[in-house]
């Protein structure tokens, strides 16, 4: 048996109300809605009336606009993890669920509808920030820039392995010959090209060795190294990409305290060079590195490089403490298979405030937000006014998103519901644009997800869509080969990989995307409403049909 199994057993054993599900201690936390008498049964006319219509229509744009104009406030401060904003969009959306009858189902908590957990966060000392080269110190955030974690915390004298693109892809590997283990390697970002197409037979477009410098780190750290440190051979690509992140590397990085060590080698960390400082490192110039990488595309595969890398002096040191940070929950117990449940999530976090800029989060994840709370009140009247699901629901907001996923990760590793009760978990974030693939107008959702572990979920929501919405469905995220990897970035994915059915509703990245200017008033609401009602109408299907989906697949 898993521990939460065990722990759903022992709440069991101290039930107060008989008609309680098998798993959950119902201690009536529970603020009752001030609406009017209703019959426990349908009019006689119910059998003609669709009722997902009918509540899935009481989710509009002026409600969602409603909430979403308090949460993607200045007043919130951008709702960075562990910081006051986020405790404040904690606060309101804890009001929120209680205000909507929900019950708060946290064990053992101040308020039962607020789930604690601890982060540690670290921060670059930056007074003590080095990179030497010769005699020639380089600028952090103006030359260089690193993420993840940092093996130099003290002085190090590095002297780096040119391994050209870093790459390793069939019969093409640059590490061929080599043993990098616990070396430092120096690889140039993107990939070779012939004719300005792709060497590699990746299909029509780039592979995942050019869009994502990831894959390279995660080659890296399986060859043993201890560190990767990129050259962008385009300037221009390494301003754009600088000026992208230093959002990310202004605030602390994040991760789960007593979160088990040494199962998996630690990532080899990532440096990023100008182009300047990296034709330095190699004792090279533009000319050099251009006819290097004619070479390569000429031959079809890697060849032997005149680059000599100079010796590196590296300081990287974090600082590390621990904080507080909450998820918020609330439960709508449901009828003659209430022990099924149901999860409808988005993350509530945000960026927080970076050089006295407000980076709100309207879209990412304030539309989310607000649809959870909107598809709380949609069911929370259908239940009050007789037509409550037959499965029970959390409507569940988690924290730590944007820094790893830490809140769905703590939830379903300490679920309030033992993971083998919860069905699927129908997960939005970013539901309220339009992406630079759709233009102004177009009606899309973006799903990721819906067909890799249950091709029931895969055809209910189709086939709700169909009915109800006739929004496009764009699957382009979806593809295993999606060099975005965006099946992996939100937080359906931690239910997934426990082989939870998932059905993550986007609509992609927009120029706004990560930036101060993600505001509420960009917000398309006509067409997020539609969105929602097309996740409300999955959600009633899955909770009223008579079977529960069944697992069925395995699609990586």
């Amino acid at each position: 048996m898993t521990k939460p199994f065990l722990f759903g057993l022992l709440l069991a054993a101290t039930l107060v109300s008989a008609g309680s599900p098998a798993w959950a201690q119902k201690t009536k936390v529970k603020t009752k809605v001030k609406t009017e008498a209703k019959p426990a049964t349908p009019a006689p006319d119910a059998a003609a009336t669709d009722w997902s219509v009918t509540y899935a229509n009481t989710i509009t744009a002026e409600d969602l606009r409603k909430h979403l104009t308090i949460l993607a406030s200045d007043a919130y401060e951008g709702r960075e993890t562990g910081e006051k904003g986020q405790k404040m969009a904690a606060e309101y959306l804890a009001q929120q669920f209680q205000a909507l009858g929900l019950t708060g189902p946290v064990p053992s908590s101040d308020n039962p509808f607020i789930q604690h957990f601890t982060l540690e966060r670290s921060r670059w000392d930056l007074p003590n920030m080095k990179l030497q080269l010769g005699k020639k110190q380089y600028i952090w955030l103006e030359d260089y820039y690193s993420t993840g974690e940092s093996p130099f915390g003290q002085e190090t004298t590095l002297q780096p392995v040119f391994v050209g693109y870093g790459i390793e892809d069939g019969a093409y590997s640059d590490y061929a010959g080599l043993d990098v283990t616990g070396k430092d390697v120096v690889v140039l970002q993107g990939e070779p090209l012939k004719d300005g197409k792709p060497l590699l037979p990746a299909g029509a477009g780039p592979s995942k060795w050019s869009a994502d410098s990831r894959a390279k780190t995660a080659l890296a750290t399986q060859k043993g190294a201890r560190s990767i440190i990129f050259i962008n051979p385009d300037a221009a690509k390494f301003t754009q990409a600088l000026t992208r992140f230093k959002p990310y590397l202004s605030q602390p990085r994040m991760s789960m305290l007593g979160q088990a060590k040494g199962l998996q080698p630690p990532r080899a960390a990532a440096f990023f060079v100008s182009t300047p400082v990296g034709y330095e490192l190699l004792g090279t110039s533009a000319e050099g590195l251009a006819k290097y990488q004619a070479a390569v595309a000429a031959a079809g595969k890697p060849v032997k490089s005149p680059f000599k890398p100079g010796k590196l002096l590296i300081r990287a040191p974090r600082k590390s403490e621990t904080f507080a940070t909450e998820n918020v929950m609330g439960y709508l117990e449901g009828s003659d298979k209430k022990d099924e449940v149901l999860v409808l999530s988005a993350h509530y976090d945000h960026l927080g405030i970076r050089d006295g800029k407000v980076f709100n989060g309207a879209d990412d994840d304030g539309s989310g937000t607000v649809s959870v709370l909107e598809q709380a009140e949609a069911f929370s009247k259908a239940k009050a006014e007789g037509y409550g699901p037959r499965r029970s629901i959390l409507f569940l907001a988690v924290t730590g998103e944007e820094e790893g996923l830490f809140g769905s990760e703590y939830y379903t590793d300490n679920p309030v519901i033992p993971l083998e009760h919860t069905v699927v978990d129908l997960n939005m974030d970013m539901v309220g644009r339009t992406d630079q693939n759709h233009k102004a107008g177009d009606q899309y959702v973006s799903l990721v997800g819906s067909d890799k572990l249950s091709s029931e979920l895969h055809r209910i929501n189709e086939e709700a869509n169909q009915r109800y919405t006739q929004l496009e469905l764009d699957y382009r995220y979806n593809d295993p080969k999606d060099p975005e990897r965006v099946y992996y970035r939100s937080d359906h994915y931690n239910f997934a990989k426990h082989k939870i059915p998932v059905i993550f509703y986007t609509t992609g990245d927009h120029a706004d995307y990560h930036q101060e200017t993600d505001e509420v008033d960009k917000i398309e609401f006509p067409l997020m409403t539609k969105r929602n009602h097309l996740v409300f109408h999955t959600a009633w299907e899955l909770a009223n049909r008579e079977q529960r989906i069944v697992v069925d697949s395995n699609k990586p």
